[in-house]
């Protein structure tokens, strides 16, 4: 009898683990839901045409983006980006710059059309930051100590179609 009380009790606690995995599964991607104003294709106001950042909506727990830096009709700089959940449940920025090794940032702060994200030991920058500018406009920022100094780089970025973010033949 006890093998067929415990298949008694195991069915129902494995059908309520099922209905409430959907559910913290959507409750965690609330936390990046908050992140969607980030979408889309960004060109840099003050760049070279090619010059963009692209961030694909929200999809499995991760958004994914790409930068690219033109001069002179070349390709310079590339960086892929990611925004997840960390294993402790914390929204994070993953980013692989060309050249360099990946980092990992922690939000620090996310608001309603804002997010901080900073990681304190690594060289630089120690914080990147989003924020939207209007329904057309991304203010992109990173900041921190180099060489015992304080220096900020601002990206000021327009959203643009997709299409549009191609350079001109």
């Amino acid at each position: 009898m006890r093998p067929r009380l415990a298949a008694v009790i195991a069915l129902p606690i494995a059908a309520l683990a099922s209905a409430l995995a959907p559910a913290n599964a959507h409750a965690e991607d609330v936390q990046l839901e908050r992140l969607g104003w980030l979408a889309g294709c960004w060109a840099a106001e003050k760049g070279e045409a090619g010059s963009v950042e692209h961030w694909l909506p929200l999809a499995g727990g991760t958004m994914l983006g790409i930068g690219r830096t033109v001069r002179n009709g070349r390709t310079v700089e590339h960086e892929f980006m990611q925004i997840r959940l960390n294993a402790e449940g914390q929204p994070v920025f993953i980013a692989q710059p060309s050249r360099q090794k990946e980092a990992t940032f922690v939000a620090t702060s996310i608001g309603e059309r804002a997010v901080t994200f900073e990681n304190p030991a690594h060289d630089f920058p120690q914080r990147v930051s989003y924020r939207a500018v209007g329904d057309t406009g991304l203010a992109a920022r990173i900041e921190g100590q180099r060489n015992g100094t304080t220096r900020g780089i601002d990206f000021p970025m327009r959203r643009v179609a997709c299409e549009a973010a191609k350079p001109a033949p």
